[in-house]
């Protein structure tokens, strides 16, 4: 079974994107900050990570630099609601990027684009 790494800090977010993606047939972890994401990280060996950009701790570009430099082929998908990170020079290093909605179509297809 594929695993996800799921690091926001939004619980509805967290219930969504968890419910859909176990629905889906992965097995999820969820971490609500970037500091518990690379702890979990390192037990969990996910094959994906979902990440979110603003968020308490340590923000998601912070931890996409840390995720790349320490494993630089495991695929990240950067999840936000705002658009303009994605012109962010440091978003460019996820290996995609989507904008939050309830409409879980465009993450539902990024997740079987790296996972099957």
């Amino acid at each position: 079974m594929k695993k996800i790494l799921l690091i926001d800090d939004d619980e509805s977010i967290q219930l969504l994107y968890h419910a859909e993606l176990t629905d889906m047939g992965y097995e999820v972890a969820q971490a609500y900050d970037g500091v518990q994401g690379l702890a979990i990280l390192e037990t969990f060996q996910p094959d994906l990570v979902i990440l979110d950009i603003n968020m308490p701790n340590m923000n998601g570009l912070e931890v996409l630099r840390r995720l790349k430099e320490a494993h630089p082929d495991l695929p990240v998908l950067l999840s936000s609601a705002y658009h303009q990170y994605k012109e962010d020079f440091s978003s460019w290093a996820s290996d995609a990027y989507i904008v939050k909605s309830s409409d879980m179509t465009e993450l539902k297809e990024a997740v079987r684009g790296f996972l099957g």
